[in-house]
Parts: C-alpha cells; sequence; structure tokens
C-alpha cells in the first residue's frame, strides 16, 4: 500500500512541477507576444502610423489596434493552457 500512495505523490509532484514550469513558459510567451505582435501590425500595414494616429486620437484605429493585439495576446494564451493542462493530465496518469 505504500508503494501506491508514494506513487500517486510521485504524479502529483510532476503535475506541480508542469503548472509551474508552464506557467513560466506562458508568461514569458505572453509578454514576448505582446512586444511582436504591435511590430507585425506595422509591418501589415506600412501606409499607417499607428502610434501617431493614436496620439492624434483617432479612435478607430485605436480600437481596431487594441482588438487585433489583445486578440494575438489571447490565442497564445490559450495554446500556453492547453500544453499546461496536457502536461498535468499527462503526469496524473
Amino acid at each position: 500500500m505504500p508503494g501506491i500512495i508514494m506513487a500517486d505523490l510521485g504524479g502529483l509532484g510532476y503535475a506541480v512541477l508542469y503548472v509551474l514550469v508552464g506557467g513560466l513558459v506562458g508568461l514569458l510567451l505572453v509578454m514576448l507576444a505582446s512586444a511582436i505582435l504591435p511590430r507585425i501590425l506595422g509591418r501589415l500595414t506600412p501606409n499607417i502610423d499607428e502610434e501617431k494616429e493614436i496620439a492624434r486620437g483617432n479612435q478607430a484605429v485605436a480600437e481596431y489596434f487594441g482588438r487585433i493585439v489583445s486578440a494575438g495576446m489571447i490565442g497564445v494564451s490559450i495554446v500556453m493552457a492547453a500544453a499546461v493542462l496536457g502536461g498535468i493530465v499527462s503526469a496524473l496518469l
């Protein structure tokens, strides 16, 4: 019986490890995405300087820019959550 309990605790330890490592990697990827996505959007719209337009008070550009960047960050977050959940499930099985 003690061997079964130790095996369960080992799986739980790996699950906690996956959560911690996955959380740190996810945090880094979301921060990286928040730095890179505005640059990608800037290259996709070369005739529009988003920063100038937002500073001038152009509400349409501000909403478009914010929605595109936030959608990309949410996408990265969903992928990271799925990866962490997969690691947890595999550690507990």
